[in-house]
């Protein structure tokens, strides 16, 4: 079976699990239903730091190596992290309303980071779109993709470096404060969000490989369908 459709009925039966794995946690005592949340919100923040280490990887594969399928695989990590992180962004506000009676807060150190982070990359599709020569989009992405992901440590880190709204992690090296269940569902969702990234990317490199090579034909044969002006029946 080809990997794609392998790696997409993978990522579709571990999604099902995992949302009925979540469906069957126990309300919180303080959160009530909403603390279900967690489930989206926790996986799609892995995701988009993992997408994000994808663009910095296919990034510096195009440095050394200049093969346009490791741009082509940065680019479509960067578009799968961009999504992710809008949709951690969506259900952090959701989450935040219900608990701290705020959906935004520009002083809470993860809010702000992730919203900045979720910009610059924002800003590196929009460096592709506005650079149309291949070679110079690539490397111009290349040391944005690299020097951008700066950034994944910094959110990450938020939590530890500046007290603010967001807690520090519920997931130390000590342990965990996560009721079991929740935890065992949470980090099946991990896994799972994980497979739906391999799926989507693996199939938005092809396209991208697919777009370049048909825009590369279109370019041949327009430049064959230019022929030197005559005078007079001579060249």
């Amino acid at each position: 079976m080809n990997l794609r459709y392998a790696l997409t009925a993978a990522a579709l039966v571990a999604l099902a699990i995992g949302f009925w794995l979540a469906a069957g946690t126990p309300p919180d005592a303080v959160q009530g239903e909403y603390v279900r949340i967690i489930h989206v919100h926790v996986p799609s923040s892995w995701v988009a730091f993992l997408a994000f280490g994808g663009t910095l990887l296919g990034s510096a594969g195009w440095l050394i190596t200049k093969r346009a399928r490791f741009d082509h695989y940065a680019a479509a990590s960067a578009e799968l992290g961009v999504f992710f992180t809008a949709l951690s962004l969506l259900t952090g506000m959701i989450w935040g309303y219900v608990t701290w009676g705020i959906a935004w807060d520009w002083g809470d150190a993860r809010m702000s980071s992730t919203a900045l982070m979720f910009f610059v990359y924002l800003g590196y599709l929009a460096l592709r779109r506005a650079t149309l020569n291949p070679v110079d989009r690539a490397r111009r992405s290349a040391i944005l993709g690299i020097v951008a992901f700066v950034q994944v440590p910094l959110v990450y880190f938020s939590v530890v470096l500046f007290r603010t709204l967001h807690q520090t992690p519920s997931i130390t090296t000590e342990g965990s404060t996560m009721e079991s269940s929740t935890l065992r569902a949470m980090l099946f969702g991990l896994f799972a969000f994980t497979l739906a990234y391999a799926a989507f990317t693996t199939w938005r490199t092809r396209q991208l490989i697919i777009e370049a090579e048909l825009t590369a034909t279109d370019a041949e044969h327009a430049g064959s369908a230019v022929t030197a002006p005559t005078l007079g029946g001579r060249p």
